[in-house]
This record gives C-alpha cells, sequence and structure tokens, in this order.
C-alpha cells in the first residue's frame, strides 16, 4: 500500500502540484483543506477531507481515518498587504494554526512534518544573497507569522518527537509544466501573473521604482519555479531527518531576474505589449532578494532547481492562462 502523506492547503497553488507529484511517486496524498482559495477541482491525486486548519475535530477525524506518517503543511493565508489590515488573522491562521496542527500530529503519531516557510522571515536583509545565517526580522505581520511557526516547530519537535523540514521559498512562479494546474488569475498580488494578465487583457502595469541601485534600476527577485518546490517536498520526504531533530532549506534558485527583465519575458512569449506606467517605490520593497545557501539542498536532499530559465517559467504560466481562458 502507497504511504499516506497529510497535505495541508492541498487544494492551493503550491499544495495541489506538489500533491500530483507525491502521486507520481507512488505516495498517497489526503488533501486538507477548506477550500477558501484553494480549488477543489485541483484535488485529482487522492482524497479530500474539507475542513480548517482550526478545527481540531475535523482535524482528529483526518488524521485518524488516514493515519499518515508525515503531514506536509501549506496551509495559510500569504497576502502581505491583508497581513497588514488583519494582523489577528494571520497570528491566529498561520502561526495558532500550526501550533494546533503540530499537537494533533503529536497525538496522532506523524513522524515526519514538512513546513512552507518563506524569505519574508527575512525581512529587509542587509546583504544579497541571503543565506541561512542571515539574520530574520519580518517587517509584516505575514513575516512574522510563518517565523513564530518555524519557532513553534523548532521547540515542539523533540517534544513530539517528530522530524520538522522548513523550507523558506523565495518568489514562487511558473505552473504545472503539463498545463492541468496553476496559479489562480483573479485578484494575483505576484508579479508573473499580474505581467500575464495584463498582456492578455491589455491593461496598464504599474512598475513600482526604476531608481533602485541594480542593473536596470527595478528590483530584482529570485523566482522559483513551482514545480521546482513541489519536488524539494519530495525530496525531504526520500530523504527524512531524525525524530526532534529541525533542518531548514532555501528554496531558490541562487540568482535573480529584474521587474524589467521579466517584463521583457512576458511581451517575447505572449506577443504582446503591456502599457507600462512607472510610479514611486513601495514601502517595504528591497533591491535585490536572492537566495543563497541553495547547494545545502542539493547536498543534503540532492535536490536543486531545474526551471532556471525566465522564459520557460513565463512559457508555463502563460499556457496555464490559455487553458483558464479557452483561448
Amino acid at each position: 500500500m502507497s504511504e499516506t502523506v497529510l497535505v495541508t492547503g492541498g487544494a492551493g497553488y503550491i499544495g495541489s502540484q506538489c500533491c500530483k507529484l507525491l502521486a507520481a511517486n507512488g505516495y498517497r496524498p489526503v488533501t486538507y483543506d477548506n477550500t477558501s482559495s484553494g480549488r477543489p477541482e485541483f484535488v485529482r491525486y487522492g482524497p479530500m477531507v474539507e475542513g480548517d486548519i482550526l478545527d481540531g475535530c475535523r482535524l482528529d477525524a483526518a488524521l485518524q481515518e488516514y493515519r499518515p506518517k508525515t503531514v506536509v503543511h501549506f496551509a495559510a493565508l500569504i497576502e502581505v498587504e491583508e497581513s497588514t489590515r488583519e494582523p489577528t488573522l494571520y497570528y491566529d491562521v498561520n502561526a495558532c494554526g500550526t501550533l494546533a496542527l503540530i499537537e494533533k500530529c503529536k497525538e496522532h503519531g506523524v513522524e515526519q512534518f514538512i513546513f512552507s516557510s518563506t524569505a519574508a522571515v527575512y525581512g529587509e536583509p542587509p546583504s544579497s544573497p541571503v543565506t541561512l545565517d542571515t539574520p530574520t526580522g519580518p517587517i509584516n505581520p505575514y513575516g512574522w507569522s510563518k517565523l513564530m511557526s518555524e519557532r513553534f516547530l523548532e521547540d515542539c519537535a523533540s517534544d513530539a518527537e517528530i522530524g520538522v523540514t522548513i523550507f523558506r521559498y523565495f518568489n514562487a512562479s511558473g505552473s504545472d509544466p503539463d498545463a492541468e494546474l496553476g496559479v489562480n488569475f483573479d485578484g494575483a498580488s505576484h508579479l508573473i501573473p499580474r505581467l500575464i494578465f495584463a498582456a492578455a487583457e491589455g491593461t496598464p502595469f504599474s512598475i513600482f521604482g526604476t531608481d533602485y541601485d541594480t542593473a536596470d534600476g527595478t528590483c530584482v527577485r529570485d523566482y522559483i519555479h513551482v514545480w521546482d518546490v513541489a519536488n524539494a517536498h519530495i525530496a525531504a520526504l526520500k530523504l527524512q531527518v531524525e525524530a526532534g531533530s529541525v533542518r531548514r532549506f532555501n528554496i531558490g534558485v541562487g540568482r535573480g531576474f529584474s521587474v524589467k527583465e521579466v517584463l521583457d519575458s512576458v511581451e517575447r512569449i505572449t506577443g504582446s505589449q503591456i502599457d507600462v506606467q512607472q510610479k514611486g517605490r513601495r514601502a517595504g520593497d528591497v533591491s535585490e532578494l536572492i537566495a543563497g545557501d541553495v547547494e545545502k539542498a542539493a547536498v543534503e536532499l540532492g535536490w536543486k532547481a531545474e526551471f532556471t530559465d525566465i522564459d520557460e517559467i513565463v512559457r508555463h504560466v502563460w499556457n496555464w492562462y490559455c487553458v483558464e481562458n479557452q483561448t
């Protein structure tokens, strides 16, 4: 019988693609999702339990019925701006939700816990690339809620006798190469889907800040393909950490692309010229954010990014947009 993995947030952007890869690698993914932002139609690779991360009774039922050895925890609120307006909600769902899940994992004998964290825990780092030794200092409740969750895991791993893997993602991008799963374009806040939407719909696109200390004056980010993010979880499952131990990894490519470079890529792939409007900087945007220490995942997990070309990442998003809109 296939090993069962409980995936919280398995109907979401990253979670659904992780479930697809889990099934392809011989695991049985069980999705636990309240579908507040996830899409039920993405749950195609195993059973689904509809429930909230803070619903202890539903978690008990799911863990009792499926008895997973591993829990992969994606379920979270992720919008930075919203977190500044509703910090209580973010601390409740993200931090308290993680703590509640750890307790349930302890009660039900879960052996491995893989946590979806973020480069937002670094805040405004003093230099780039950002290594695992770079001091953490979130600048918004979203980042703090993830860092608090990391601390909960650090403190509780030994008590719960669970091996913990923490992945700090940089800019998760792209879509399923088969164009079966992808990002939700409605209300998208990330750069590439917003650019794709602007190119397809002919709407204006704003660049915030063109005077940064970068080659072309726009911000530089490390864009890691969502398929590579999902594959990191498969690698962690295959090479597990001992009970009570915690390991962390930066999940990125180790190089960056500027906003203008991504814009140029979207125009190349879509064949459309985007109406660009230049505006002033936004508070909290750093000039460059690139993952360091990516070789640690290569050495310890045998993982490295496969999709490192920005055109390939953009092409997968464009293909998904065409599928979603039947063009």
